[in-house]
């Protein structure tokens, strides 16, 4: 805003002193000091309120103005209501420095005048980051010219003073702002993400407020470009129209930290004007998938309509250097399925299996705006399917090789697809071990299938399950039939469970870690903290309640499978 602006707001009480040349210098915020040198508070562009208490005598007026004119201040304006009429030596002191300076009426508060000042001037600069947001938006429409999502998220926190990020629903930062302090931690943003998406399968409005550590954040879903999402008061959108599952596990979100509760329709006109950019370099980002995702499918049909060797392998050739560049020699690959099921059994989810798969196989500490350069995720039907390349890899069989693992895949993204599947989703994966040919591959993806029905067979929204497993009397544990898995349980451990009930006796846990310790009595009394004859009297007791031995395998190894499938 201008100064002339203030001038003709009546209810400010303000007159002008001198300075009538200088009425259209811009406005960029107010303060108020009473400090003798308030230059270290002061970035240009303010008009500073002052009750004159720093004045002793009239030599202060002088060095208290050249600090302000060297700060680059707007104006002065000084209150009337401790010493009456502003000083005639201020005046002149302005007057020579030529700095604008007003007089404030006695009945006048300063939050008055600063209330007025914040309020134009936010207007102002969210009308300007608004045209800023639309030109980009433009440019980005025919091409990346616009700089992608850090350029706006930069311009928030420059023009607006708004901290925001940009999140993929499992939590991990795609964008944020270069210059506003510390990223995001990791666990406020898995948090973030699972809140969005837990409000989102609610059908709650955006944006979302969410608190966390004492700091407010609003959450803005990043959806298709030019569908703007329903917002309270508006009427639901076609996007919003459409079934929320078909996009909830692969939407971006933007997360602002700030309570977007009572901010105005302008405002968040702007915010999601903002979102409407983001979508156009989240396409452009799917658009650049496009090749990965063809040699996946490509690959993947080979291997299914059992292709020979020799073609496969020549695909390969084709792929490794797209999804590793610069590697040279073609390399291991690995076979990760995922399959995302609704209780309905309606929707339509390989697409989203698809868009999660490629989001989950991120790595983490990889940098660059390009993170899933090196995964390519093919789909058919509801069941998502990636090819996985690895650099180097040990000996298939000698239990060392390196790659992903079925348990650490999930580890950080558990929370929030949780949230976004609470109520009737799930999510199972399954992982092979890593081949280091084409012949390969179609056990690799049997491999990988098997394991998905694994994870399915697990209780819980998000399940995986490697090829470990496979080897393992894990494999067995969940194909066990209901009935026969509570009638075996119930048989060996419903006795302990009815003594440690009435006793507190801590048979179960002294059974578990007996079994753990391979029958030590020295390493389990060590672990439990117990005497060896005090473990030797409760081994004795659950003998005698179950009338089994526990110096048999077959015994042991019952007691086991018991408690797995408990």
């Amino acid at each position: 805003m201008r100064l002339r602006a203030l001038l003709d707001t009546d209810a400010l009480g303000l007159k002008l002193l001198g300075g009538e040349d200088e009425l259209d210098r811009a406005v960029r915020g107010v303060m108020t000091t009473d400090l003798r040198d308030p230059s270290r508070y002061l970035a240009g562009g303010e008009l500073v309120l002052t009750g004159l208490a720093w004045r002793r005598d009239a030599d202060d007026s002088e060095p208290f103005v050249r600090i302000l004119v060297q700060a680059g201040v707007a104006a002065l304006a000084a209150g009337e209501a401790e010493l009456g009429d502003v000083p005639e030596d201020l005046v002149v002191a302005c007057a020579r420095h030529r700095l604008p300076l007003f007089a404030v009426n006695e009945s006048v508060a300063f939050a008055s005048i600063t209330e007025h000042v914040v309020r134009q001037v936010s207007g102002e600069r969210a009308g300007d980051l608004a045209a800023v947001v639309d030109r980009h938006r433009r440019m980005m429409t025919s091409g990346p010219a616009g700089g992608g999502p850090d350029v706006v998220l930069d311009l928030l926190g420059s023009d607006l003073d708004l901290r925001a990020w940009v999140l993929s629903p499992t939590g991990r930062p795609i964008a944020g702002p270069k210059a506003a302090g510390p990223a995001l931690p990791a666990d406020v943003c898995a948090k973030l993400a699972g809140e969005h998406l837990a409000a989102t399968r609610a059908g709650r409005r955006a944006p979302h407020r969410v608190a966390l550590g004492g700091t407010t954040y609003s959450l803005f879903p990043v959806r298709s470009w030019g569908h703007r999402p329903a917002v309270a008061g508006g009427g639901r959108t076609p996007q919003a129209a459409r079934d929320v599952r078909e996009t909830v596990l692969s939407d971006w979100l933007l997360a602002v930290e700030a309570d977007a509760g009572d901010w105005a329709e302008e405002r968040l006109d702007l915010l999601y004007g903002v979102t409407q950019l983001i979508a156009v370099e989240r396409d452009r980002r799917d658009a650049a998938r496009t090749v990965r995702r063809r040699l996946a499918q490509e690959v993947l049909e080979l291997v299914q309509t059992g292709a020979a060797p020799a073609e496969i392998a020549a695909r390969l050739r084709v792929a490794a250097p797209v999804l590793l560049p610069g590697l040279g020699a073609a390399p291991h690959w690995q076979v990760v399925v995922a399959r995302v099921e609704w209780a309905d059994g309606e929707t339509e989810t390989g697409p989203v299996a698809q868009a999660l798969l490629e989001e989950i196989l991120v790595d983490p500490l990889s940098t660059g705006p390009e993170h899933s350069d090196r995964i390519a995720v093919a789909h058919a039907g509801d069941e998502a399917i990636a090819l996985v390349p690895l650099p180097a890899v040990s000996s298939e069989h000698d239990g060392s090789e390196t790659g992903i693992l079925a348990d650490a895949l999930l580890e950080a993204v558990r929370d929030p697809l949780t949230a976004g599947l609470d109520g009737d989703g799930r999510l199972t994966l399954g992982v092979s071990a890593a081949v280091h040919s084409a012949e390969g591959l179609r056990g690799a993806l049997e491999e990988a299938r098997h394991a998905r029905r694994v994870a399915a067979a697990r209780p819980g929204r998000v399940c995986a399950a490697g090829h470990q497993e496979l080897a393992s009397h894990v494999l067995l544990l969940p194909f066990v039939p209901d009935d026969v898995r509570r009638a075996f349980t119930a048989r060996l451990l419903d006795p302990l469970r009815d003594y440690d009930r009435r006793h507190r006796a801590e048979l179960i846990p002294t059974l578990e870690a007996f079994l753990d310790c391979d029958g030590s009595w020295t390493r389990c009394a060590t672990r439990l903290h117990l005497h060896v004859n005090t473990l030797r009297y409760r081994v004795g007791r659950i003998e005698q309640l179950t009338g089994r031995d526990l110096s048999r395998l077959e015994d042991k190894l019952d007691f086991f499978l018991a408690l797995r499938m408990s």
